[in-house]
């Protein structure tokens, strides 16, 4: 440039404009090549960590254990490079990536970074002992006299049995893994509030939703606005479904503890209405219906169905989940089925998390986004599918409805009461998780026996056991292996039904929601694609729910969901 230009240039302010355009160049070439790199490292050791977590929760062996925890390290290690984060953290304070969808990935990647900027012997630490704690409920079984007891051996005495000696053994049982993990629960806690305070914030509760794109206030003031909606809603339901559960065990509505309830934490729907939904599934083959089923609507899982372990056996994790082992179509399910409506409506979940994943996210979205939106929003769509299990409409059109009228009328009403009440009650349990997780990460050092109970009786309406002190807050294994999670299962209920309702009115032209079941759709398996699955994490999770349902995340439709008319 001559003089004279340059002189031009700089009175016109263009020198200025041509030296951002040249910078944001330069910042777009380092924006890509940083990702490139991040996803050279990361690719190879998130499937071998896939795999090392998968293994070690379908075996319970040591080795495998240890290969999980040696995987994480070496994740660790990368995600807390202060090289790279230096680098990361200039890209991302520039605001001058001129590219959304690298702005979006550098976004994300910065907060996979942030959590690991922490001293790398405080991080081995916690994974240490999140590991152990780990291995500890895989491999506890519930003992009454003398007798070792699955989850689900425990759960069919809660369901069946009208002894409450019986009932509380069972549930006194479950509860004994508290004890056995507490101590080193606490010492976790202790230790992920370090990893916080060195990042910055004032515990490890604020930075795990900050890192998740949700911030405190706005988590608390949502679950506010639940509570004061289903308060009263909720006391009416308990109070006719105790009835119930009270003369099925001989006692009094007053004398009713938590082990009159027919799940461990009393966040399931007793199955109380004079129908029980198990007979209908008791020869029902599960996986046949769960193939047949997202077959039809265009989601087929047959591939997901042939790499997953799906029943019980020792040593294995006694719950169930979904994992996505490679973001390139590796997806697999972790079951223990046994012919239930619980075990119905728990594989239509995790199989719904199944197509909420890499088999349906295109190739063509980048590696760093190639998963669902959030986990609140592949929780909404798993327990969008799960609530078909109770639906009577489902069952009708999926051919297991019993034959005569009166019985099939009489089926699907029991179903809509217990889907009403679990919403309901789940709502309420969510309540508890938020705010005992909240209050542990406060102050780990308090009596965490009466907050937890004093949560329980405030919210869930349960009598404590009298005289007991025991840690039955670190039964719950969320609390250990998924922190700060549990309020993006109710978070996802609110999803579930926002889209639920917005696929009754566009794909199915307005029709009553309680009356669209999905089968045989292939239109509800377009529209998931369109509006959920294709866009990945390109999209945060409130603006993916504007993009899908036309609206910000909101209580409305699960309003519409819980109430009885």
């Amino acid at each position: 440039m001559s003089l004279f230009a340059l002189v031009v240039a700089t009175s016109l302010g263009l020198l200025t404009t041509a030296a951002n355009s040249e910078d944001e160049k330069s910042i777009d070439s380092r924006a890509k090549k940083f990702i490139e790199t991040h996803v050279a490292k990361m690719k190879p050791l998130d499937k071998i960590a896939g795999i090392a977590w998968w293994d070690a929760n379908t075996s319970g062996k040591d080795e495998d254990f240890q290969r999980k925890e040696d995987a994480q390290n070496k994740i660790d290690a990368v995600l807390s490079d202060p090289v790279a984060f230096r680098e990361l953290k200039f890209l991302k304070e520039s605001s001058k990536i001129s590219d959304p969808l690298v702005a979006r990935q550098i976004d994300v990647i910065f907060l996979s970074y942030l959590e690991k900027q922490v001293d790398p012997l405080l991080l081995r630490e916690i994974v240490a002992k999140a590991n152990a704690i780990e291995k500890a409920f895989n491999v506890y079984r519930a003992e009454v006299d003398g007798k070792k007891l699955s989850e689900n051996d425990v759960r069919k005495i809660l369901k069946e049995s009208k002894s409450s000696d019986e009932r509380c053994k069972a549930w006194e049982g479950s509860k004994g893994v508290g004890s056995v993990v507490a101590k080193d629960l606490i010492a976790l806690a202790k230790l992920r509030n370090q990893s916080a305070a060195q990042l910055g914030f004032q515990n490890y509760h604020q930075l795990m939703l900050h890192l998740n794109e949700q911030e405190q206030p706005q988590i608390m003031k949502l679950f506010d606005e639940l509570d004061e909606l289903t308060r009263e809603p909720f006391r009416k339901a308990k109070a006719e479904f105790d009835e119930r559960l009270a003369a099925n065990c001989g006692v009094k509505v007053e004398e009713l503890r938590p082990w009159h309830y027919h799940d461990p934490f009393c966040q399931e729907s007793p199955a109380v209405f004079g129908t029980d939904l198990d007979a209908i599934y008791l020869k029902a083959d599960i996986l046949k219906l769960c193939r047949q089923f997202y077959l039809d609507i265009g989601l087929p899982i047959d591939d997901v169905l042939e790499r997953s372990d799906l029943f019980e056996k020792p040593g294995k994790s006694p719950h169930a989940f979904c994992t996505d082992i490679d973001r390139e179509g590796d997806v697999r399910v972790l079951g223990n089925i046994v012919p239930s409506e619980r075990w119905m409506d728990t594989m239509l979940h995790e199989l719904g998390h199944s197509v909420y994943s890499s088999k349906n996210i295109p190739q063509s979205v980048p590696y760093v986004l190639r998963g669902a939106s959030h986990i609140l929003t592949t929780e909404g769509i798993a327990m969008m599918f799960g609530r078909m299990a109770k639906n009577g409409v489902w069952q009708e059109q999926m051919g297991i409805a019993p034959q005569d009228p009166a019985d099939r009328n009489k089926l699907s009403d029991a179903g809509a009461k217990v889907l009403r009440n679990q919403l309901l009650i789940f709502s309420r349990w969510c309540q508890v998780m938020l705010r005992f997780e909240k209050g542990l990460y406060d102050n780990p050092d308090q009596d965490l026996n009466k907050l937890w109970w004093d949560l329980v009786e405030k919210y869930q309406l349960l009598h404590r056991p009298e005289g007991r002190n025991a840690p039955d807050y670190a039964s719950k294994i969320h609390i250990v292996g998924a922190p700060v999670y549990y309020h993006n299962y109710m978070m996802g209920e609110l999803f579930a039904s926002q889209v639920h309702h917005t696929i009754a009115r566009e794909v199915y032209g307005g029709k009553d929601p309680r009356t669209v079941a999905y089968v045989k759709a292939p239109k509800v398996g377009d529209y998931l694609k369109a509006k959920v699955f294709v866009p990945g994490q390109t999209l945060n999770w409130n603006a993916l729910t504007k993009f899908a349902t036309g609206e910000d995340l909101n209580p409305r439709a699960f309003a519409k969901d819980f109430r009885a008319e």
